[in-house]
């Protein structure tokens, strides 16, 4: 008498579920390591040699063992202390600027008295959909006194202002990435203004609170998440400022190829060719940014249990 086959065993719903999840989970990480995990990797690897010459610089160059020597000279290198100085400056400028500057627009703009909000919001959030670089060529444009019609109207008025100066370089950055960014950080501010339940605004009203007295005790500490996270994206893009002073070398004397620890990289990788001491600073960098990304975290933690 033949046995009949034994049915095939199906898979339960929750192997069914662990390989749709893995389908959708595993593309990720294979991703991610791929385009963070293996530069970052390569970089620390790069940065514990540094490339000498052999033979007079007749016999080409080779890749020696340094250990921890390139962030060594990372750190006693005069031009990148001078970079972290510039962002420190820049920090402490355009942090309070811009965070100030992008709450203002967003309480005007979910005001009452506000009109037209959509086509306010929508003008605010255009200048960050320009690219950076082309950003920061306008600016230029803006700021060249031979060239722009503010400088022209400016000088009707006797006001001479030199943005490429070495006192003027610092703002005239900040101005850039202010008018670039600020749109961006309203629409975060505006959209947690607007999950603030309209039941808790008119208690408010009710009670006598004024616009004024309801945006700074009422609103502002609804969104204290928000705030925390715009001022996070703000601090790490700062660190990594570029774009904008790169443009500036071209017009101004006092904002040189190193005036940012980016800059610093982009000249010792391309201009130097030390690819060691620029992987070190890039690390550096990195290691900089999660600090400060973890403090403002800390610190906003606190100041939303508070």
């Amino acid at each position: 008498m033949k046995v009949p086959a034994p049915a095939p065993v199906r898979p339960t719903a929750g192997r069914a579920q662990r390989r749709a999840a893995a389908a959708y989970i595993v593309p990720f990480y294979l991703l991610f390591t791929l385009v963070m995990i293996a530069p970052l990797g390569y970089a620390v690897w790069s940065s514990l040699f540094k490339e000498e010459s052999s033979g007079l610089g007749f016999g080409g160059t080779e890749s020696v063992f340094v250990g921890l020597g390139n962030y060594a000279d990372a750190l006693a290198d005069p031009g990148l202390r001078a970079a972290f100085g510039h962002v420190a400056g820049y920090v402490a400028l355009y942090i309070p600027l811009m965070t100030c500057a992008a709450l203002l627009l967003a309480l005007l703009l979910d005001s009452a008295a506000a009109r037209a909000k959509r086509l306010f919001q929508l003008a605010l959030f255009l200048p960050y959909t320009v690219p950076t670089v082309i950003a920061a060529i306008i600016w230029v444009y803006l700021y060249s006194p031979s060239l722009s019609p503010v400088m022209d109207w400016f000088g009707a008025l006797g006001v001479g202002v030199d943005f490429f100066s070495a006192s003027m370089a610092l703002p005239s950055v900040v101005n850039i990435v202010t008018w670039h960014y600020v749109g961006y950080n309203m629409v975060i501010l505006y959209a947690a203004l607007q999950a603030i339940p309209r039941e808790t605004l008119e208690a408010a009203t009710m009670d006598g609170a004024g616009a004024i007295r309801t945006a700074l005790q009422i609103k502002v500490p609804h969104i204290r998440s928000a705030l925390v996270l715009s001022l996070l994206f703000t601090c790490v893009g700062a660190i990594q400022l570029f774009n904008e002073p790169y443009m500036l070398t071209t017009q101004s004397e006092a904002v040189n190829r190193d005036w940012s620890p980016v800059m610093f990289v982009h000249k010792a990788a391309f201009v130097d060719h030390r690819p060691g001491l620029a992987s070190a600073a890039a690390i550096l960098i990195a290691l900089l940014a999660g600090v400060l990304s973890y403090a403002v975290t800390k610190l906003g933690n606190r100041w939303k249990a508070a």
